[in-house]
């Protein structure tokens, strides 16, 4: 029984009954939420594609029919990645965009991301004021005589690798001549039809794996290390320069050195802003439970970082506010703003092989030129009625003598790193993030914040 609908979509798992988890009903009521902001537009046209999943072309379908029910033009790019939906709405001059997908989620999951015009997730407002119009079923359909129309579109996605390559940071011309060669795990998804297009045209001879479009992901489908234990024995066999990542829809990466070993995905937005920065001085962002490394990065090239709040929108945000260079998060998401305000896996592989081309290196030396640091992940369980921000707001005054972030929960900067913690918005959880030079460091962090969290999860009981 999962279905979650949240200011930038719906997901859940397929099947059930309606309201619980992601049925026909919940697909057409929240698409024709979503179509209804159209409604005083002339003839308006939205773009829509999807992932491999099994459930894909079901989900499409549905999505389709509604837009079309509700007078809406639709432009139908089939199997493509979220990226190229982007791009495809922006290059289209659409009104907006649908991307079926659930992303890294399990393969029983399915989802509906919304875009606006400029191919951009939608704000939180329009994320809210959809959720209203779902909840009351205040959507109008088209007479017999004002349907929409479909056209079918099947090169989205070369012309998205066009615009890569003709991208001034992309070293195409040095690429070509190092004669790359590639592992790609696709996640049985497509990543198969679309970084073929991209190392084809880089002259680079790539060997996919899981790379048959049948949905049945062959491993966890979020690309950390260990989910990528195929792909690693896949380099060190084929002799490959790198290995390559991706999830279901393109927009997360992270990558395998020559010896087989994973560079960390946090580090796939640290190494290619170092490229950028390199070339373009500017400012960089990236989310607060991202690694403190770019901030270093950044500071060695004498600009300045920005942290945003958690959430792909809020990155794209205040990159836009601070005029960034590049920016994203750390799961591997590179958002680079001459191309497009969304994360995009490929143009982050198309300036990774630049920068491997142009310092003549391998990937293991490329990783070795960064600050190294460790970073673990946990949650603390709380009790349902309880006041959490209350608790962060306590949270913060115990460690006031630091520097202390309140954007999105409570991260604190302390001498041997940082803690991030901040609520879920589905769950009675707090997170907790913490990063540190060693182990060591990180379980001393970790420790102190989470002895702070206890005594005043007892305070507050107390005072109730």
């Amino acid at each position: 029984m999962t279905l979650i609908k949240s200011i930038s979509g719906m997901r859940g798992t397929l099947g059930g009954y309606p309201g619980d988890n992601l049925t026909p009903i919940d697909i057409v009521e929240f698409t024709a939420a979503y179509g209804s902001l159209y409604k005083d537009v002339e003839q308006p046209f939205i773009v829509v594609g999807r992932d491999g999943r099994i459930s894909g072309p079901h989900v499409q379908s549905l999505v389709t029919s509604t837009l079309r029910m509700m007078g809406i033009d639709v432009i139908e790019i089939g199997l493509s990645t979220t990226p190229t939906v982007e791009m495809e709405v922006i290059a289209r001059g659409a009104h907006g965009g649908i991307i079926i997908t659930a992303s890294h989620n399990p393969m029983n999951y399915n989802a509906l991301k919304f875009l606006d015009g400029n191919g951009e997730f939608i704000s939180a407002e329009t994320g809210q004021h959809i959720l209203k119009l779902a909840a009351e079923r205040n959507f109008e359909f088209a007479a017999y005589d004002q349907l929409g129309r479909i056209k079918n579109v099947g090169d989205a996605i070369e012309r998205h690798v066009l615009q890569i390559l003709k991208l001034d940071t992309v070293r195409a011309k040095s690429i070509r001549e190092r004669k790359f060669r590639v592992v790609v795990d696709c996640i049985n998804s497509t990543g198969s039809v679309s970084l073929p297009i991209l190392l084809k045209a880089l002259h680079a001879e790539y060997i996919m794996i899981n790379d048959l479009i049948d949905g049945s992901f062959n491993h966890n489908p979020e690309p950390l290390e260990e989910n990528l234990t195929l792909l690693s024995q896949a380099v060190i066999e084929h002799q490959a320069d790198l290995g390559i990542a991706v999830d279901p829809d393109v927009d997360r990466l992270a990558f395998v050195d020559e010896h087989g070993k994973y560079c960390g995905e946090e580090y796939t937005l640290v190494m290619i802003a170092d490229n950028i920065l390199s070339k373009t001085p500017g400012p960089t962002v990236s989310n607060l439970s991202s690694t403190i490394a770019l901030r270093e990065v950044t500071e060695q090239y004498g600009q300045t970082y920005y942290a945003a709040p958690v959430g792909e929108v809020n990155v794209v945000s205040k990159m836009k506010e601070v005029d960034a260079v590049i920016g994203g998060e750390g799961n591997g998401g590179i958002i680079y703003p001459s191309l497009h305000s969304g994360r995009d896996a490929l143009v982050g592989v198309a300036l990774l092989l630049s920068a491997l081309a142009e310092n003549n290196c391998t990937l293991s030396e490329y990783r070795a030129q960064f600050p190294n640091y460790i970073m673990t992940k946990d949650r603390i369980e709380l009790k349902p009625d309880l006041d959490i921000d209350q608790l962060l707001h306590s949270v913060a005054q115990n460690f006031k003598e630091y520097e202390v972030d309140r954007q999105d929960g409570v991260k604190i900067y302390m001498e041997s790193g940082w803690a991030h913690l901040r609520k879920s918005n589905t769950e009675p959880i707090i997170r907790l993030y913490t990063e540190g030079r060693d182990l060591n460091d990180v379980n001393a962090i970790k420790d102190r914040v989470k002895v702070v969290v206890d005594q005043n999860l007892m305070s507050l009981s107390t005072s109730t």
